[in-house]
């Protein structure tokens, strides 16, 4: 029924309905972060609920392979007019965090369901422990804010108000959450017209066969890319800085299989379920679109002309064993796992670097901190709160050019707001927000730069939560010869007396004239850094991407008065080896894995997942504690050995039977 010409007609006409949608959110919204950072979704469903249509230019680009079926079904009786919304991770794994709110319209024409519209927006506000309610700190879900299961919000296009009024008294913002759900109710509306619209144009039974057609072609695109790789196992981790606060790296670790037209993603020893706010509630759904974000990421790379939609998921397979971080049970804590999904696509970026080195960037900034700001408006008296800017890093190198700097890669649907929006609106005065020197990795082809944002309050007991700080130990790592990119990091009062350097804490308490700095992780570089033209180094400098020092240390180019020293560049370089190996990480994962090889850490994994899920956690964290001055795998049966002397209260393992058997 559709041929190709108008198969892509009819995504084009999906495609701008989305975007329609789109518009009418931002245009609409009252909270900052929706209407100028633009962490939001729209899209247009199936009948299931699978998403065919989504916007490219804004909002949020996690979502295209998300479906809302299993929220859908539990509600029943829907009429014209109805709009179904939940927040609750637990309820349906739709939502994936409390502040994330899902709104769902059943689009009616000829007295049938033929569609849905459906969206997200993060709302500034949950209630809950802490302002905005997200940090690492929280260990249940109880502590993350108000949770609504799936429910009708909108009954026959009337506001259920016991329902808002409910959420009014819970949270410290309701005029935002309340402005910003309506805005999306407008949204979906927008979109059930346009839905409507393609209907009448193309005739119900064509729309509707043209929607599967569309989710088919997703598919074979995928199919078709898969096909073009070579066939093969790779394996790749990597690491957060903290599983808790002030605590141990969380590993996560990824075997790739690819045979065909199909691909595996076995998260099979990755750390377990955390006491922090680190898991990723995927409900262990094999395709579930959050742990597939970086595959998006990877078919748009490869072909920018690919179809976004629920199609792209159906030839790969995830596998994340029940009780890790990558699908915990209730009542698991799971608000910041933004920042373990940034990991998350840090590892399937590395393994299908190895897959098509040729093709695929270094490794992006991953660490996307949104700064919340709790204060008092000392012109009002007024409490606000407000998030501030996204505080992102660059992208990887590419093969063909620099990393973006300062919101790249996987990072560059969040945003900034304008300074003068957000001082006119929040009572803070910015210092600084620009790009950081020398924070992009070196390399043929250079990472792109950090973020870094300073501002100062003006009320006592300012509370801050940075979330999503990391990469503040573990590098971003560069490829084919290129270096990892700078470090992330937090101060309090930087270059005076009584400066405080955070590390990765997400939280702060700040008092009048108090002024806080955060610079964010750069991008890997890729390629040797001493194939860089000079005259393309020179450039940097001249810019202050790079400085004098670190032209000569990183790229070996010597510059005198702002010109190259051509035969001393020659000459240096020349004296230099050539950088060996894939992937460059830096001396502190260098330094780590040194003790904590990939072997002992597989062991350890091994280990904790025999236990039960309540007992993981803790039993890491003794392990961890009992390392010191040990190395290897050794080290790991060792340190066992003292925990279970320590707690003969542990179950066994099922190692140790093994262990007496050999």
């Amino acid at each position: 029924m559709f041929d190709r010409m108008n198969l892509r007609v009819l995504a084009n006409h999906a495609r701008a309905a989305a975007e329609n949608m789109a518009h009418t959110l931002q245009r609409t919204a009252h909270s900052a972060f929706v209407k100028e950072t633009e962490d939001f979704t729209v899209m247009l469903m199936n009948r299931k609920g699978e998403t065919f249509g989504v916007p490219m230019d804004l909002g949020a680009t996690w979502y295209p392979g998300l479906t809302y079926g299993r929220a859908i079904d539990m509600i029943e009786d829907y009429r014209p007019g109805d709009v179904g919304f939940t927040n609750d991770p637990y309820a349906c794994y739709v939502a994936t965090h409390a502040p994330d709110t899902h709104l769902w319209k059943p689009v009616f024409y000829e007295g049938e369901i033929i569609a849905w519209t459906g969206g997200h927006i993060h709302n500034t506000d949950m209630g809950g422990a802490v302002p905005a309610s997200l940090s690492r700190a929280l260990t249940e879900i109880h502590q993350e804010g108000i949770r609504f299961s799936p429910m009708k919000l909108v009954r026959e296009g009337v506001f259920d108000a016991q329902i808002l009024n409910i959420m009014t008294t819970n949270v410290r913002k309701p005029d935002l959450n309340i402005g910003d759900i309506k805005a999306l109710v407008g949204a979906l509306n927008t979109g059930e017209r346009k839905v409507i619209a393609m209907a009448e144009k193309f005739g119900k039974q064509a729309f509707l066969a043209g929607v599967e057609a569309l989710l088919d072609h997703g598919e074979a695109q995928a199919r078709e890319m898969l096909r073009a790789m070579p066939d093969g196992t790779w394996e790749f981790a990597d690491y957060a800085d903290e599983d808790s606060v002030e605590a141990n790296p969380c590993r996560l670790k990824l075997t790739l299989t690819i045979r065909g037209d199909e691909a595996v993603l076995d998260f099979t020893g990755s750390d377990p379920q955390l006491a922090s706010s680190l898991n990723v509630p995927s409900g262990g759904d094999p395709r579930h679109t959050i742990l597939l974000v970086g595959i998006y990421y990877v078919l748009y790379t490869l072909n920018p002309k690919i179809l976004l939609n629920t199609g792209l998921t159906r030839p790969f397979t995830c596998i994340t064993p029940q009780g890790t971080v990558l699908n915990p049970v209730f009542p698991a804590a799971v608000g910041m796992r933004s920042l373990t999904c940034a990991r998350l696509r840090s590892v399937i970026f590395g393994a299908f670097s190895q897959v098509v080195p040729d093709r695929l960037p270094a490794a992006p900034a991953g660490n996307n901190c949104i700064v919340n700001v709790m204060t008092t408006d000392e012109r009002t008296h007024r409490t606000v709160i407000a998030a501030v800017n996204p505080v992102v890093g660059g992208g990887g190198g590419m093969p063909h050019r620099d990393g973006t700097n300062g919101s790249g890669a996987d990072a560059a649907y969040l945003k900034n707001t304008p300074i003068e929006i957000t001082e006119t609106e929040t009572p803070v005065e910015f210092i600084k927000y620009g790009l950081a020197r020398d924070s992009g990795g070196a390399g043929r082809w250079r990472g792109g730069l950090a973020t870094e944002m300073a501002f100062r309050v003006f009320a006592p007991d300012s509370r801050i939560t940075a979330r999503n700080r990391d990469r503040s130990f573990f590098r971003p790592w560069g490829v084919l010869g290129g270096r990892a990119a700078g470090l992330s990091d937090m101060v309090v009062n930087p270059k005076t007396p009584g400066e405080r350097r955070l590390g990765n804490i997400d939280t702060a308490v700040l008092q009048p004239g108090d002024v806080l700095e955060i610079r964010s992780a750069g991008g890997g570089g890729r390629g040797n850094p001493l194939e860089r033209e000079p005259w393309r180094v020179a450039q940097d400098v001249a810019r202050g991407y790079v400085s004098l020092e670190a032209a000569e240390r990183d790229y070996g180019v010597i510059l005198r008065d702002g010109q190259v020293d051509e035969a001393a560049t020659r000459a240096l370089r020349a004296a230099r080896p050539a950088p060996t190996g894939h992937f460059h990480f830096g001396p502190e994962r260098d330094g780590y894995e040194a003790r904590w090889t990939p072997e002992a850490y597989d062991l350890l994994t091994h280990i904790l997942a025999g236990l039960p899920i309540h007992w993981r956690f803790f039993a890491k964290t003794e392990i961890f504690r009992r390392m010191e001055g040990r190395a290897g795998r050794r080290g790991v049966e060792e340190a066992l050995a003292l925990v279970r002397a320590r707690f003969p209260e542990m179950p066994g393992t099922g190692l140790e039977a093994r262990e007496a058997a050999e």
